[in-house]
């Protein structure tokens, strides 16, 4: 016998400490509207959880949408990028300017939904019918993500007289939507919500004016490319143009690397350490290869250095709050002796090198591992500490050159519908630690949670640091990931651990067509770290 959800949320909602948003249906992650058999295993989704509140913003998001169209019924609202800590929404209405006044109306306008206690209704229709919804709306775009699907039934959501497709489930009525704040932002607004790192409060702005630099530069490397969204990434794949899109993709980094090098290069007089940072899966290894080979066309010859190496022994190794080793943290490493190291070679002297041993847990002095360097050799060096200035704190600002990196994605599923930073870089990872690694999907699952943790706590606070930042992401890296990603989340089952993350993924990779000229990559992308046959890994 079909039940509707929402009446049994009710039942139990006692029972959770924070409301109850959503739901997993045999591990599937659906909105408490959905219908089920009184077979299914249920399990309910409260607001406090990281994908409770991944919900709430695409809820506050999805009533944004529809308080700016009952303001201006041709308004276009732009999902973009995260910054300063929120969520950047271009706004664009014919022959009027976006200022803070309208955000305030908009702000006004969304509370007063909220006091309303609006339904946000669920409806599920023939595929067909809602292309023909979306045509009549005029969205080219939601027509085109559609009609791309296969799927015969599409939900879409309706709040009074307001129509949208959201790739994800919502809340069914606006009376928990409060907790968000509006920023005027040039052309725009920036939605701060709270997430699952700030236990129910909205995030506090930081301005990230670097950081906002280089997204803008993400916008405009997709103009030049004329793909802004999967259905054009899908429609470039189809018409077999897809070996152009690499390879201009391709030219753009390379482009921006020959830029930052040739920087460095004319200050080649002050810039002695080159420190290079970034999250997981952000390419570092591959960048810092490239920046090197870039360097040496500039007639620099720079040597690289790998923290790893300066690691303390196992046994001296700070333990986290699991009672694990942490391995991310600052005082893993031992700054005095790599300060020491670093000052005496910038002073010309031959200093040995540790090695560390990740099998025995301890550093390792070797005969071969003594390094001397001349004023023409700036040392490159990669790790999540990079820029933190404790790091490299005997040095003078003035000889470092510190370089962050990030996969910013250029791409959106639609207007409405952005593709999260973070889904990329796991893709990126989940590939890389099973092709390199042996390491199952399940396992890349299970760790993520613990590899953000770390991001946010050492590696994001300090981006703004950076001299220069540096987008890896590629346009076209889905399709690609999407090829090695698939088999290898569908071996998770129902009822195994990760099941539910897989399945989350795998819903948001069916709008993507497979990409099979991978032979087009080139053998020095930063893609290929990742897949395989990269000429900087052996």
């Amino acid at each position: 016998m079909e039940r509707n959800l929402i009446m049994m949320a009710k039942q139990v909602q006692n029972a959770y400490s924070s409301p109850i948003v959503a739901a997993k249906i045999n591990g599937e992650v659906c909105d408490i509207q959905t219908v089920h058999e009184d077979t299914d295993q249920i399990d309910f989704i409260e607001l406090d959880s990281p994908l409770g509140w991944v919900i709430y913003r695409r809820s506050v998001l999805f009533l944004l949408i529809a308080a700016v169209n009952k303001l201006e019924k041709n308004s276009d609202v732009i999902a973009k990028f995260t910054v300063n800590k929120g969520l950047y929404c271009e706004i664009k209405i014919p022959n009027c300017s976006i200022d803070l006044s309208f955000i305030k109306e908009i702000d006004h306008q969304m509370r007063a939904m909220i006091a309303a206690n609006l339904p946000i209704v669920k409806h599920s229709i023939p595929r067909q019918e809602a292309i023909e919804t979306f045509q009549m709306l005029g969205r080219t775009g939601q027509v085109n993500l559609i009609s791309a699907l296969t799927k015969p039934v599409i939900s879409i959501y309706t709040c009074e007289d307001y129509t949208d497709y959201l790739y994800g489930p919502m809340l069914s009525e606006t009376k928990e939507l409060g907790r968000f704040e509006l920023d005027y932002e040039p052309d725009g607004v920036l939605i701060r919500t709270p997430d699952e790192m700030t236990n129910g409060k909205i995030r506090e702005r930081i301005n990230q004016p670097k950081f906002g630099s280089i997204l803008a530069e993400s916008k405009a490397w997709a103009d030049i490319l004329e793909c802004r969204f999967i259905s054009d990434l899908n429609r470039i794949n189809k018409e077999n143009t897809i070996g152009e899109l690499i390879r201009i993709s391709e030219a753009l980094q390379e482009k921006r690397i020959a830029q930052i090098a040739d920087h460095i290069s004319a200050h080649r007089e002050d810039v002695r350490l080159i420190l290079i940072a970034g999250p997981s899966s952000s390419g570092k290894t591959s960048f810092a290869q490239r920046l090197r080979i870039q360097l040496r066309v500039t007639g620099l010859r720079p040597v690289m250095i790998s923290l790893d190496d300066y690691f303390l022994n196992r046994e001296d190794t700070p333990i986290n709050e699991k009672g694990q080793y942490d391995y991310e943290s600052l005082d893993a490493l031992d700054t005095k002796l790599f300060n020491q190291n670093m000052i005496e070679l910038l002073d010309g002297k031959e200093v040995q090198i540790p090695r560390y041993n990740f099998i025995t847990g301890r550093r390792e002095w070797k005969d071969d591992a003594f390094l001397s360097i001349h004023k023409n050799q700036p040392i490159i060096i990669e790790g999540i500490h990079g820029l933190n200035e404790y790091l490299t704190k005997d040095i003078p600002r003035i000889n470092k050159y510190k370089i962050y990196i990030s996969a910013l994605t250029q791409l959106n599923i639609d207007a409405h519908n952005r593709i999260p930073t973070t889904e990329v870089r796991f893709l990126r990872r989940l590939v890389r630690d099973y092709q390199f690694r042996g390491a199952k999907a399940m396992k890349s699952i299970r760790q993520w949670p613990d590899v953000r943790a770390g991001e946010e706590k050492y590696i994001f606070p300090f981006q703004e640091e950076a001299d220069t930042l540096f987008n890896s992401a590629l346009i076209y890296e889905i399709g690609v990931l999407k090829k090695y990603a698939v088999p290898l989340l569908e071996e998770i089952r129902c009822g195994e651990e990760g099941y539910t993350e897989a399945r989350l993924l795998l819903r948001f990779l069916q709008y993507v067509d497979g990409i099979s000229a991978v032979d087009e990559i080139p053998n020095n992308s930063i893609l290929r770290e990742f897949i395989g046959k990269s000429v900087f890994f052996s």
